[in-house]
């Protein structure tokens, strides 16, 4: 059977979780709707007449990307327009879309950990350029009878829930003595109408982020044996894991400048890359950011970066940057491309998993908008 639409964005979403999009970024559902069944998915990095008629001939009801085709609110719908157009053309052929952006960019295993891989950048001691989420943590306790409690145990894990810093399927148990008198309309799972019950309880704490909550306490309910849960969820002082934009961290072996900016054009297949900085400057730390990073040159410096490898500098950009002594690799921002094979590939190994025949394919248009002459 082919999956609903609410089933592979569900899907998406835990690839790139929408809390981890920036404030005010437009993601999610921008037009259709998700009501409906999905053969198949196209995965672009921009929404263009050519990528929807990619669409049509291909029987995709579904369009992830990664550029929004709604940037405000719209006054109007004027379909004698270039947009209008756009959106009648969708709208016509039932093609929803679904955007993803801010979002993967900060997803561990998004757009930046793909360029800083493609790049070589160490994965120890890789860090964000700029935090843009940081999980609270809520310790969860729960009362299980002692003959359950190792199932209701591996349900929350198997949720997240008990991951600590390198460490998973952290908990602490305490047994103890559970009591309770069922009601009337009670079905109770251990117990008679009106009798109080004392049941050999087990007390189970573990750690959930908040971004899981929902997630675990759901997977606990199923796992647990009784029909009303005894259960509590404490806010924490400690922070949980921090997720944010751009990467930056250690190569694995110094390297020119001159050299690194030639590895850019051969992995992210882009004709031509602009350089500031002297080539022969060597480079021993580097940053990478995917779409327009002008504006994180300081937080490359302040991180500690020779080099930034970003998409849309402008000209005084550069200049502070050659003054600051930080080099600036821009291959553009259309490199963000890289996300299109390796999300549809990561969709459709999802959804073969779960059995549905819907697959997800990376679209074969060009949307650089720049020639090179």
């Amino acid at each position: 059977m082919f999956a609903h639409g609410q089933t592979v964005i569900q899907l998406m979403e835990q690839l790139a979780p929408k809390h981890l999009a920036v404030e005010n970024d437009k993601i999610g559902l921008q037009l259709g709707t998700l009501q409906k069944e999905i053969s198949k998915v196209l995965v672009a990095l921009d929404v263009t007449d050519e990528v929807v008629d990619e669409a049509i001939a291909s029987g995709a009801g579904l369009i992830i990307a990664h550029h929004a085709i709604i940037y405000r609110p719209l006054a109007k719908l004027d379909t004698s327009t270039p947009a209008g157009r756009l959106y009648e053309k969708l709208i016509k052929h039932d093609i929803a879309v679904y955007i993803a952006h801010t979002n993967l960019d900060s997803a561990e295993g998004g757009i930046n950990d793909w360029m800083a891989d493609l790049v070589g950048i160490a994965q120890e001691g890789r860090a964000s350029l700029e935090i843009v989420h940081t999980d609270k943590l809520f310790k969860l306790v729960v009362f299980v009878p002692a003959a359950h409690e190792d199932a209701v145990l591996q349900a929350i894990w198997n949720a997240g829930a008990g991951e600590t810093g390198n460490y998973s399927c952290s908990s602490f148990k305490l047994e103890g003595t559970g009591t309770f008198l069922p009601g009337a309309q009670a079905q109770p799972f251990i117990g008679k109408h009106g009798q109080l019950e004392q049941v050999s309880e087990v007390r189970v704490e573990t750690i959930v982020p908040q971004s899981l909550q929902r997630k675990v306490v759901q997977a606990m309910i199923k796992a647990h044996p009784y029909e009303e849960v005894a259960y509590d969820l404490y806010p924490l002082e400690i922070n949980g894991p921090s997720y944010g934009l751009g990467r930056v961290g250690k190569l694995p072996e110094p390297v020119k400048l001159i050299e690194l900016a030639e590895l850019v054009k051969q992995v992210f297949d882009v004709p031509a890359v602009r350089m500031v900085g002297d080539p022969d400057t060597v480079v021993r730390k580097a940053a990478v950011l995917g779409g327009s990073g002008g504006r994180y040159v300081k937080h490359a410096q302040f991180a500690g970066a020779d080099v930034l490898i970003t998409g849309d500098i402008d000209y005084h950009t550069a200049h502070d940057a050659l003054v600051a002594g930080l080099c600036i690799i821009d291959p553009g921002h259309n490199i963000e491309k890289i996300m299109k094979p390796r999300v549809a590939q990561w969709l459709t190994h999802e959804l073969i998993k779960r059995k549905y025949k819907t697959v997800a394919a990376a679209s074969q248009v060009e949307t650089e908008p720049f020639r090179f002459i």
